[in-house]
């Protein structure tokens, strides 16, 4: 088992952080395995030296040690550029200059049948920006990049459906329809950082040779994102276990603007790591 926590330095961990690195933390230990830790800096707009390094430093007084220096997204770009580089040749991924506002009023416009879809990216993009066929030239550097993913599942062998194990629920199932009109075209390239999270995840995850992805339930439909990405890019599928999240006293999932409970409030309050794993359930 190789399997890993990787935070974002744009705020203090909280319980939920405590509960997720524990968890993967201690299943790697009772395997006899390795655990590693991942700084995901990709939003260079929030990250801050000094969240990274409260990270190292709750960590540590929780007990959670890592078996090799941690890795940082921001050292990664050569392997973004490249991995988009080869999704461009292959005529999978396509330009597109639509905000936000743009997507919420087209996706808003009177019309018949349903309403709006979310996926896991939020609203399901509508394709406005997408092309009949498939840009040519270089990658342009002024606008995002979106996944064609009606073009990328007919580019794979078997592009009907595709199969996942989740040691939560077992294996899950994945249509193309699902995919294409639940998750649509997705962001993986921005204007100011050669990546997204999806794609970087998946290219973080098999450079450090991840056997098992232990993180939140909250982030279960956008595995069906990162396992379509493995497949195009020829990489291999770890197995995930996607556990339960902590939530407040009204439950609502606990975020990093909740200061309350950061790790380091608790700390503070002379709190000692039992006490946090008797919080979260361990």
């Amino acid at each position: 088992m190789r399997t890993r926590f990787a935070p974002s330095p744009t705020g203090p961990l909280h319980l939920g952080h405590a509960y997720s690195a524990l968890l993967a933390h201690d299943m790697a230990r009772a395997a006899g395995g390795t655990f590693l830790l991942r700084i995901e800096d990709i939003d260079q707009s929030r990250a801050r030296p000094e969240w990274e390094a409260q990270i190292y430093d709750d960590l540590a007084w929780l007990g959670v040690t890592w078996d090799a220096p941690p890795m940082r997204q921001s050292d990664r770009l050569p392997s973004y550029r490249a991995a988009l580089s080869d999704l461009w040749t292959k005529g999978l991924l396509y330009p597109c200059t639509c905000t936000r506002r743009d997507i919420t009023a087209a996706v808003s416009a009177p019309q018949e049948g349903a309403g709006p879809i979310y996926g896991p990216d939020g609203l399901v993009y509508p394709g406005t920006c997408r092309p009949d066929t498939p840009p040519s030239g270089p990658i342009p550097e002024d606008a995002a990049l979106r996944l064609n993913m009606r073009a990328a599942l007919a580019h794979l062998a078997t592009p009907d459906r595709f199969t996942f194990e989740d040691e939560t629920c077992g294996q899950v199932l994945v249509s193309a329809d699902e995919l294409i009109s639940e998750v649509g075209d997705i962001v993986l390239s921005r204007r100011d950082f050669p990546g997204s999270y999806h794609l970087s995840v998946v290219l973080d995850d098999a450079a450090q040779g991840i056997t098992h992805v232990i993180r939140g339930e909250d982030l279960f439909e956008a595995t069906k994102i990162h396992v379509i990405l493995q497949r195009l890019l020829g990489l291999p599928t770890p197995a995930y276990h996607h556990h339960r999240l902590i939530r407040d006293d009204t439950g609502k999932r606990l975020a990093k603007r909740d200061d309350a409970r950061a790790i380091a409030k608790y700390r503070a309050d002379g709190a000692t790591p039992e006490d946090i794993r008797r919080l979260v359930g361990l």
